[in-house]
């Protein structure tokens, strides 16, 4: 029978009402009592790491994360971290970042409704999530989610209620998990490099949203307090530059600093290509920036804080950011 390892960090799942509301109050072993079948297909051992709701998350949390699955990873076949849906994204991607060419599963999930309620999806989830961790050849991180398992870094919540809250972006689904039934669609990794953990995330990262009458001067802010940024731009990218509010100079100032800037969008399916039109060609070719492509605004943040923790030379962390990990980005 397999090793599984259930990592609880508290969020809806692990929730109970107290007199302002859920909060995680629940114990893994206690959230394990709620699907006894499981008893049946591993032996599950669990450990609390944290007992919070998940918007109190912070890039600290997930080096801890990784790090209870680096000192565990040679006893255990396999990880289940059960986690807040409201920033479970965030963490899958972090977790891709830190733990990189892992042979084993390391799977994310969560609930809409606490385990404990008479009617929850935290049951399915968390049983659905024990057997994709127990199927042959499933390696790496993955968010387990009313019968869908996505790839980490392709994973985002797009329903605040609904039990069919998460998706896949710009990329299939891994498998549909129905019962016993696994339907997988994407191939299992070919990789044949040792799994190697890193330990340093540099949070000094910035998400801004681009709006109609923002003011370039808001990079005079950001230059002093952070080390990158992820502008998340209209269309396929491209940032203004009218008589009023030129964003170039802005740019160029900032880059100039050494400081790393990344052109995302705002439109959630089928990426960015800043070049196809005039208000970001100039700003692709001529200037230090890099764009984002197909990635999610999650792997875009966390993947800049785990290769600032690795580097600060811009040629770096262009080759870097641009590196396929875990099928995070098609450039």
């Amino acid at each position: 029978m397999k090793r599984l390892l259930l990592i609880a960090t508290g969020g809806t799942i692990a929730s109970e009402e107290t007199e302002f509301g859920l909060s995680p109050k629940t114990s893994p072993r206690e959230i394990l009592n709620h699907i006894p079948q499981a008893k049946d297909l591993a032996d599950i051992d669990v450990v609390q790491v944290l007992n919070i709701d998940s918007t109190n998350i912070e890039p600290e949390h997930w080096t801890m994360f990784s790090k209870v699955i680096e000192e565990n990873y040679e006893d255990y076949d396999g990880f289940v971290i059960t986690h807040g849906t409201d920033t479970l994204a965030y963490t899958a991607a972090a977790l891709s970042y830190l733990i990189q060419n892992s042979d084993k599963p390391i799977i994310l999930t969560g609930s809409q409704k606490p385990i404990t309620d008479p009617i929850t999806d935290g049951k399915k989830n968390l049983l659905d999530s024990i057997r994709y961790a127990l199927q042959e050849g499933v390696r790496g991180v993955f968010i387990v989610f009313d019968g869908k398992a996505i790839i980490g870094t392709r994973a985002k919540k797009l329903k605040s209620k609904s039990y069919s809250a998460f998706d896949s972006i710009n990329y299939p689904v891994a498998a549909f998990i129905d019962g016993e039934r696994i339907l997988r669609y994407v191939g299992e990794s070919t990789s044949t490099e040792k799994v190697k953990f890193y330990h340093n995330l540099n949070p000094k990262v910035f998400l801004l949203k681009l709006i109609p009458g923002m003011e370039p001067d808001i990079f005079d802010y950001i230059s002093d307090n952070y080390d990158a940024t992820v502008i998340e731009s209209y269309g396929v990218g491209g940032l203004p530059f009218n008589h009023r509010r030129n964003f170039k100079e802005a740019l160029k100032k900032i880059t100039d600093k050494g400081k790393i800037i990344v052109i995302a969008t705002q439109v959630m399916l089928e990426g960015s290509d800043a070049a196809t039109y005039e208000v970001g060609y100039d700003i692709i070719n001529n200037y230090n920036v890099l764009q984002a492509y197909d990635m999610t605004i999650e792997s875009a943040v966390t993947k800049l804080m785990w290769i600032l923790g690795v580097t600060e030379e811009f040629e770096e962390v262009k080759k870097l950011f641009y590196k396929n990990i875990n099928n995070d980005i098609i450039v």
